[in-house]
């Protein structure tokens, strides 16, 4: 009997505090509206949207086949300019084989397809204003020599 005295002399102090609590807490008053920006700040704004990097609208992707013709994870996809030496660009393909990279249009590129064990593989790539992406597909060959009792 004491027990339960107890529980209902704690449950009438404690509810009342929970509930208020649980009372949801008045939103803050909303900011007053700012003065009209000066002429300045509106060509200061429209200054800083000039110098924003832009997104390179010419779109090179495609996939990586094994041997076997399955997909090719982690293969290394590197791009350059046509002519050049060293390499812009360098992804490696998803888990599915596949590679998708946005360049610079007007200009022709070198894709190079690159693992350990296989051929290593290059296709041109003209990243012209007539189209907006350009598909590849890799089959890459082993590098291996392969055994005489082996078939294909």
């Amino acid at each position: 009997m004491r027990f339960l005295l107890t529980t209902l002399f704690l449950a009438a102090l404690v509810l009342p505090c929970l509930a208020a609590a649980q009372q949801p807490v008045p939103p803050p008053p909303p900011p007053e509206a700012p003065a009209a920006a000066p002429p300045a700040r509106a060509q200061e704004s429209s200054s800083t949207s000039k110098h924003k990097s832009k997104i390179p609208p010419f779109l090179i992707l495609g996939t990586v086949f094994n041997e076997h013709a399955l997909a090719f994870p982690g293969v290394e996809v590197k791009i350059r300019r046509k002519g050049e030496k060293k390499f812009r660009f360098d992804i490696y393909t998803n888990s599915r084989g596949e590679f998708a990279i946005r360049v610079p249009d007007g200009i022709e590129y070198e894709v190079v397809v690159r693992q350990k064990n296989y051929k290593e593989q290059s296709q041109p790539v003209v990243a012209n204003m007539a189209e907006v992406q350009k598909r590849l597909t890799f089959k890459l060959e082993s590098s291996k020599p392969t055994k005489a009792g082996d078939s294909k």
